[in-house]
């Protein structure tokens, strides 16, 4: 029987209250919300205590959350930031997306956690995708995401969510084993026309249609308009056979093109949030407990499996790429997670019958697990690699992987100033100081910004500016300064301690993100930490003042007395 209407109000008024309290305490916990979401629906749902009348309407509106997700994908997604590390953007994507199927299903396969091999491969494809929500959080909760592994990570997870969209696709093609490569041959071939056709509207007919509806200045009708172009394109996908999330995502694709993607987005995010809280409350009522404390033992064998085995996958991907030892261990704890979207995969193939109640029930619970996890593994990486550098046994081979891969430094080389980092901060030093005629010499671990240097005719060192074989190559002895512009605290941090060391007088500065590190530098020895977020405010502080009417004296006195007092008492510290 039906519920009536005032209750399915009231367990919807249920959900999105409990969701809300949820996110605001994971939250509070420094965990991902959408953990909250997940576990509001294991409080309130069918296996937990029942509070809800009809909990198949919520999941039939949480679908809508999917749809809302992947078109927010589809309109965010940017070829131009695919195309900054384009080569382990798609290379190293497909490597580890391949490597973690092959292992997923041959270890699940062996140890009789699958059935059959295409059970495996799905499982596997449900295990290769990471969490780009939990990743960003994370990266700009600490400062990194302008490091190197972050780009890494970031770019990753950029392909990544491109195939999503691929995997939803071919998922059909698993159900018929026999036939399996025609099947993908034919998948993959309305995948390609729908794309195909997706690129001209969105090229030639979408922007238009999006300005035409801008022009009346309505912003109900724009929203109206972006809900319908998400849904009808979803039901066009579905009706060739594909699935609803992909054409939702086209859907995206095709309004990105549109000089009104922003407004569209803007209009659609909060749908987006409310509906996607929805989802994964309904993830959560899916969720059994008592089912994974049964199987308890094989829920921790998998979280096992994804964590270790995506780290071990990913690290030699990065290290074959060129990159540092700490680059690549930092990129394999930071997408070693099983993602968001792994649930809309997941909800997929169990509706075309890829896995059993049982596997479904595992595979919900270890993907919760692995997000709670990530942040750990993530801030504990740089503490592991530090460790991993002193010890002894591979500090050969680490050593070998750090040398500097290029040297472009005059033979005699004095009274320089050395400059970690060629970012924006960093490249405006080196502006400034040879332009007042000064010598430079630049630290850098970025192959573009390598190139940047390059046509800049700038000395350079192309390898990990906190590596002490690198350092050495600089002549820290013979420089007057150190300027560190690395947007990596941990980096900076190692770059100091061992700059100090082969020259314990050097003037040494650096900028940081928080409180924290600049306590940390301090202590260390630097002779100058500045923090550009609390500089920007204080120069936009007394341009307002300017503009208020007060005296350049006043403003100055002002600025510094501010100044001193966010500096004062760490400088005033006792050592």
């Amino acid at each position: 029987m039906a519920a009536a209407p005032d209750s399915f109000v009231l367990d919807l008024a249920k959900v999105l209250s409990t969701a809300a309290a949820g996110g605001y305490l994971a939250n509070r916990l420094k965990q991902p919300v959408l953990l909250g979401y997940i576990l509001c629906g294991v409080a309130i749902g069918p296996l937990g205590f029942k509070l809800l009348t009809d909990p198949d309407q919520i999941r039939a509106l949480a679908q809508l959350g999917v749809a809302f997700l992947l078109f927010a994908l589809g309109v965010e997604f940017s070829l131009a930031e695919l195309k900054r590390i384009k080569d382990i953007a798609l290379q190293g994507s497909l490597l580890q997306i391949g490597g973690t199927m092959a292992v997923v299903a041959a270890v699940t396969f062996v140890l009789g956690w699958t059935e059959s091999w295409t059970e495996g491969i799905f499982v596997g494809a449900v295990l290769s995708l990471s969490s780009t929500a939990v990743v960003l959080k994370t990266l700009t909760e600490r400062g990194e995401t302008g490091t190197i592994h972050g780009q890494i990570a970031l770019a990753i997870l950029i392909a990544q969510d491109l195939a999503l969209g691929l995997m939803l696709a071919v998922l059909p093609a698993l159900q018929q084993p026999d036939r399996i490569l025609m099947a993908l041959q034919l998948a993959a071939l309305k995948a390609a026309l729908v794309f195909l056709a997706a690129l001209v509207l969105g090229r030639w007919v979408v922007p238009r249609l999006m300005d035409a509806i801008a022009a009346t200045e309505s912003k109900e009708l724009l929203l109206l308009t972006t809900i319908a172009l998400c849904l009808g394109v979803a039901l066009g996908t579905a009706s060739l056979g594909l699935s609803v999330e992909m054409g939702a995502f086209i859907a995206g694709l095709m309004v990105s093109n549109s000089d009104r993607a922003d407004q569209a987005l803007t209009r659609i995010l909060p749908l987006r949030d409310t509906f996607a809280s929805l989802f994964f409350a309904s993830i959560g009522m899916l969720i059994d407990p008592l089912v994974l404390w049964q199987n308890a033992g094989i829920v921790l064998g998998l979280v096992l499996l994804v964590m270790v085995s995506k780290a071990l996958i990913v690290f030699p991907i990065v290290l074959r790429f060129g990159y540092s030892f700490k680059t690549a261990l930092s990129t394999a704890a930071t997408i070693n997670q099983i993602g968001e979207f792994s649930f809309v995969l997941l909800l997929q193939g169990a509706a075309l019958g890829l896995v059993d109640d049982r596997a479904y029930l595992l595979l919900l619970g270890t993907t919760a697990i692995t997000l709670v996890l990530s942040p750990l593994t993530m801030a504990s990486a740089p503490h592991l690699a530090e460790r991993l550098e002193r010890f002894s046994p591979l500090r050969p081979w680490i050593a070998k992987l750090e040398s500097p891969k290029e040297i472009s430094v005059p033979d005699r080389l004095s009274h320089h100033v050395v400059v970690a980092g060629y970012g924006r901060v960093g490249r405006t030093i080196v502006k400034i100081l040879r332009r007042q005629g000064y010598p430079v010499l630049v630290l850098e671990n970025s192959e573009a910004a390598v190139r940047q240097l390059r046509r800049d005719g700038v000395p350079f060192i192309y390898g990990d500016a906190h590596s002490e074989l690198v350092l050495e190559k600089t002549h820290i002895d013979r420089a007057v300064a150190l300027a560190i512009a690395l947007p990596d605290p941990s980096s900076t941090k190692l770059l100091l301690e061992h700059a100090l060391h082969l020259a314990p007088g050097l003037d040494a500065i650096a900028r940081v993100h928080d409180r924290r590190e600049l306590d940390t530098l301090l202590r260390m020895g630097a002779k100058e930490v500045v923090q550009p977020e609390f500089e920007a405010a204080l120069e936009l502080s007394a341009h307002l003042l300017h503009q208020l009417g007060e005296q350049e004296a006043q403003i100055r006195q002002t600025i510094d007395q501010v100044r001193l007092s966010r500096y004062f008492k760490v400088r005033s510290a006792p050592d």
